[in-house]
Parts: structure tokens; C-alpha cells; sequence
């Protein structure tokens, strides 16, 4: 018979793999907002999140999906829909008095010019204090989709690879080449 060797169950959402409580701890010390920012292949999440000791409260939230409310005809998983959010959920923010919170990206890894950057670019445009440094954010261009329109006009000259790629873009009506354009109109209509 084995002594002093106990095991310690770890909490479920650990053994999960769906919280951090290092890092949670830390995060929740400071007793400020919450930027919290979760993705998905097709979608991507900002919410502004306040802690209480019963449990997390969801201030405002918005997400790449609901971006068709203002006329947004492109895909809602690429950089362009998540800066888009991200400044939606900026300038909710800022309607409901909040000015500043902290990053909190969970278990997503941290990549230098990623849709998560793009989300938290939207929220820094939009009025939000959030701090973060200024390289990690992706480039303006690449935010309003200049990478998906030089595509789209590369592959225009091979007409069953652009229907195949663009697919959604043209099931909608939307001509990729001209989402620049597209994405900036959807930004006026956001800030309102």
C-alpha cells in the first residue's frame, strides 16, 4: 500500500481544457472589463465581460455573423468581418460608458497580424482603451481586405477557380474585387 502520494483531481474546465486559472486569476485582479475575443472557423466573437463572484456577466457582445444587419455581403470569418466586429462591439462599449478594459484572448494563440488582432484594432478605432502593443496589429490594408481583392483579380482569369473560391461572395451578389469599398461603406453604416 502506496502513502503520501495523493492525487488532486483538477477542476473540470482545466482537465477540459477550457480555462487557465493562472492566467484567469490574474486577469480578474485587476478589477477592470474584459475585452474578450473567441473564434471560430466562420465566425468571431468580441464581448466586454465584468467579473462577479457569482459568475462572469456579459456587458455587450457582437459577433462577425451580425454584421449582416449593416449590409456586410462578405464572408464572416475573414480579417475584414472581425475588425468589423470588433469595432461594433467598441462602439457598444462605449454607449453603455465603457471606455477601457484589458485583453482576454483565453487558450487562442497569440499571433502577430491575426483576425483576433483585427477584432481588438476594431475596438481601438472605435474609442476603446485597450492596451495592446501597436506592431501586433495587423496592417490597415490587410484589415480592409486589399489581400482578398489582389486575389480575387489574380484568379478572375481562371473563371472555375474563382467560382469555386468565391463561391459565397457570389451567391450574395458581392464582387470580391470591390470590398474595400464594400468594407468601408459597412464601417460608416457601424459608426452610424
Amino acid at each position: 500500500m502506496l502513502r503520501n502520494n495523493i492525487f488532486t483531481v483538477p477542476f473540470r474546465r482545466k482537465r477540459e481544457g477550457r480555462t487557465y486559472y493562472k492566467r484567469r486569476i490574474r486577469l480578474l485582479q485587476t478589477s477592470r472589463h474584459r475585452f474578450v475575443v473567441r473564434k471560430s472557423l466562420r465566425n468571431l466573437r468580441a464581448s466586454i465581460v465584468e467579473y462577479f463572484p457569482t459568475g462572469d456577466k456579459v456587458i455587450i457582445t457582437a459577433n462577425s455573423q451580425m454584421l449582416g444587419k449593416f449590409g456586410w455581403k462578405g464572408g464572416s470569418g475573414n480579417m475584414a468581418s472581425a475588425y468589423l466586429a470588433g469595432f461594433a462591439a467598441g462602439k457598444k462599449a462605449l454607449e453603455k460608458g465603457i471606455k477601457s478594459a484589458i485583453l482576454d484572448i483565453g487558450f487562442n494563440k497569440s499571433t502577430k497580424g491575426s483576425r483576433i488582432y483585427a477584432a481588438i484594432a476594431g475596438a481601438i478605432d472605435a474609442g476603446l482603451k485597450i492596451p495592446v502593443n501597436a506592431e501586433i496589429l495587423p496592417p490597415k490594408e490587410r484589415i480592409e481586405g486589399a489581400h482578398i481583392a489582389k486575389y480575387a483579380s489574380m484568379l478572375k482569369e481562371d473563371r472555375q477557380k474563382y467560382e469555386r473560391q468565391f463561391s459565397a461572395y457570389l451567391k450574395n451578389g458581392f464582387n470580391p474585387e470591390d470590398i474595400i469599398k464594400h468594407f468601408n461603406e459597412v464601417k460608416v453604416r457601424i459608426n452610424g
